[in-house]
């Protein structure tokens, strides 16, 4: 069963609201919760969107090879995923959702290649994908440029994944998504 659905796409791009619409669709779906370095965002919740830690928290996870993936995002913080989260989910079956960077995503693909469907989420435009980021109200102007330089980077990746869509609409982004799933589950039950 393929039940590691793995979401990247570059920020700002609309992946954590297409995942929390696709858990609000299909309850079987949970969410896996990463770990961060990162301050804490107004409305966030400790271990509900992140597990956040300190410097010197993470990086004794490191050490003790805790993370399936990790990454030290735009030079300043941590993110990753506990090989925990994972091993519980394929043991139990469940689907599991995770919202990640392309080189976290293509880690875990590596790492689980029978257990993962990959989704590359692209925002309409360069424009669109700028406005979003300023009107998210989160971001300065500086990390906003270094997020826009990212963008060609992580283009680069989207022929890693099996299937790539466009976030011109999350209704349509979401059913998409849960076309692909039925899809992967056909294929695991008749042999497709």
């Amino acid at each position: 069963m393929k039940n590691l659905i793995i979401i990247s796409a570059p920020s700002g791009s609309g992946k954590t609201t297409i995942c929390r619409a696709l858990q609000k669709r299909d309850k079987t779906i949970h969410f896996s919760v990463s770990c961060t370095t990162r301050e804490q965002r107004n409305g966030e919740v400790d271990g509900v969107d992140y597990n956040f830690l300190t410097n010197d928290a993470f990086e004794k996870g490191i050490a003790k090879n805790d993370f399936v993936e990790w990454e030290q995002i735009h030079g300043d913080f941590y993110y990753g995923t506990l090989k925990s989260t994972l091993e519980t989910a394929i043991m139990g079956q469940e689907y599991l959702l995770l919202e990640l960077d392309v080189k976290g995503a293509i880690s875990i693909q590596t790492l689980y290649p029978n257990k993962t469907i990959s989704i590359f989420v692209e925002p309409p435009s360069l424009d669109d994908l700028r406005t979003r980021l300023v009107n998210r109200g989160t971001d300065s102007e500086k990390r906003i440029a270094k997020r826009l330089e990212r963008l060609s980077t992580e283009l680069e990746y989207k022929s890693n994944f099996t299937y790539q869509i466009i976030n011109d609409n999350v209704d349509h982004a979401v059913d998409e998504i849960m076309n692909i799933l039925q899809h992967e589950n056909e294929e695991v039950y008749y042999g497709s």
